[in-house]
């Protein structure tokens, strides 16, 4: 039996006596909601309209009708009530339409839901959910976007002005720029961001012009970074997550690229004032917000450079006077050791520095090696600082030397000796003194303690490589294997009671190469001594052939 075929005016009749019901409850008017047998019979209608064999096929009439419930609702409904409203009830009232609309799609969108899967596949047009939101678009948006803009960027200089606003209308209405961008946020970055971003600018551009003159440079800070803290809230709160990486780059050009010299050279408070008062806290700060933005922390690191260098070279000057001074008064003193224990005390308190306020940069350790560079290659009293740190290491080293210092603190002064001599130029120079000073430590038995010996000598092997240290650990050697001799020496004279020396015999044999050259004069030696000499190298024959 076949289907009784229906014109396009009596099935459209039908169809808006529903479309009427759907914008009465859009409007809040009592109406009951859509029985399942009312949505059938919606939904059948369009099928039928839609699958009648041509010329009653009315696919093509139905989908321009469909476009056409949206215009005239618009037109007659939503235009006017947002165009009598203005600013924040303006924002509401969009809110609202916006709300209703997408319900509105929603319902007919079910309705007309054949359309969808057999027309508009065929035709190759536009889905229907697309159709009403272009709908909105070009009849709403494009008409209160401006407006709308103005508003919100208006309720944003109140909030940062300390007023409360309600973030959640403003995230409703961005999320209408973002959605009528169908997927791609080009609306929503062309129609709202580039004009926020340029009022932040301004915003904060006029906020720095105050600060920058009425704040120390530490308050001048604290308020940058509540404004930086404050700006990511606000996109985490209602903007778009994509503005935060450049909303946060126009705060910080305006508040500290823009005005990085002036803050960091404040008289009594910028960066050299900071280090100069031991402000941890702040120099952290400076660190946090600088760090972020590319080379902002070269100025710091610059001043923290010169800070250091003056402070060095300053003592450096303390120790030349000090020496002049001794040198007239006729004592001598011992400045040098005092000279390289404020280096010590200097490079720990920056090194404390690069590690806990700068978070250990390259930069910074970088500024700490070239300003003690500086200063640690000057002579003192014409002495090199090659002379200097060897003499100090000779001083902690030797008997006597450092009697109130225990074994750890011994070794962590050796290995901070070792970390100075990094500055030196002339490394090959404080080898020589220092192995002088080794071999009268060694030969001389004035050493403290071998151990003590053997830890410098590893530091130092780290430091400067293995051809740096490899004669004075062959020095050390050396003596190790003299004191061996001598026990072995001792038993062959007890195994050999015919060889007697006659006197007491102590000898240490030095390998030639090791050791710092020696002047020796001809020895005419006394025959108990040529005996002596005799009975060791009969020993030392049983031992070695050379």
């Amino acid at each position: 039996m076949e289907r009784k075929t229906i014109d396009l005016d009596q099935g459209w009749a039908h169809m808006q006596s529903g479309i009427a019901k759907l914008k009465r409850i859009l409007e809040g008017l009592p109406e009951p909601q859509f029985s399942s047998e009312e949505y059938m019979m919606m939904y059948t209608t369009i099928y039928n309209l839609c699958t009648q064999k041509p010329p009653s096929d009315y696919s093509q009439q139905i989908y321009d009708k469909y476009k056409g419930c949206f215009d005239e609702y618009i037109r007659t409904k939503v235009l006017s009530a947002v165009r009598d409203k203005h600013d924040e009830f303006m924002l509401r009232e969009l809110v609202q339409r916006w709300s209703n609309h997408k319900i509105f799609v929603r319902w007919l969108s079910r309705f007309f839901h054949y359309l969808d899967r057999y027309y508009v596949p065929r035709a190759s047009v536009p889905p229907l959910n697309a159709v009403g939101l272009s709908a909105f678009r070009d009849l709403v948006y494009t008409e209160v976007r401006a407006n709308a803009r103005k508003a919100v960027i208006d309720l944003i200089y109140k909030e940062r002005e300390g007023e409360q606003i309600d973030g959640s209308l403003l995230k409703n209405v961005l999320d209408i720029f973002v959605a009528i961008g169908m997927g791609e946020i080009v609306q929503y970055e062309e129609d709202f961001e580039v004009q926020m971003l340029e009022d932040t600018a301004n915003y904060y551009k006029s906020k720095a012009t105050i600060w920058i003159e009425s704040d120390s440079c530490p308050d001048y800070m604290i308020k940058a970074e509540d404004c930086l803290k404050r700006e990511r809230e606000r996109v985490s709160h209602y903007l778009h997550a994509s503005t935060e990486q450049k909303l946060v780059e126009t705060v910080q050009h305006e508040l500290l690229v823009n005005r990085a010299s002036q803050l960091l050279e404040k008289e009594h408070s910028g960066c050299r004032a900071l280090l100069r008062d031991d402000k941890v806290d702040d120099l952290s700060r400076m660190y946090r917000l600088y760090h972020k933005i590319p080379k902002g922390l070269d100025p710091v690191a610059n001043v923290f450079k010169q800070h250091i260098t003056d402070e060095g070279t300053a003592l450096v000057q303390l120790a030349e006077e000090s020496a002049s001074n001794q040198k007239t008064a006729g004592g001598s003193g011992s400045q040098d050791q005092v000279l390289v224990r404020k280096f010590i005390e200097l490079h720990d308190k920056y090194m404390t520095y690069v590690n806990n306020c700068f978070m250990n940069h390259t930069l910074f350790h970088k500024a700490l090696k070239d300003a003690f560079e500086v200063f640690c290659n000057k002579t003192v009293a014409g002495s090199s600082s090659a002379e200097l740190l060897s003499s100090f290491c000779d001083n902690i080293l030797k008997k006597g030397g450092s009697e109130k210092m225990s074994d750890e603190a011994i070794e962590d002064t050796l290995e901070k000796v070792v970390k100075l001599l990094a500055y030196i130029n002339d490394k090959d120079l404080f080898a020589e003194f220092y192995r002088k000073k080794l071999g009268r430590r060694l030969l001389f038995d004035r050493s403290g303690n071998d151990d003590h010996e053997k830890c410098i000598l590893t530091r130092l092997k780290q430091q400067c490589g293995g051809q740096f240290t490899s004669k004075m650990e062959g020095m050390v050697v050396d003596l190790t294997l003299a004191r061996d001799n001598q026990l072995k020496f001792q038993e062959y004279l007890n195994e050999n009671s015919y060889v007697n020396p006659g006197i007491d015999l102590t000898v240490t044999v030095l390998t030639t190469g090791f050791w710092p050259s020696y002047k020796s004069g001809d020895l005419n030696l006394p025959s108990e001594m040529v005996k002596c000499v005799e009975v060791f190298k009969g020993f030392y024959e049983t031992m070695t052939k050379h």
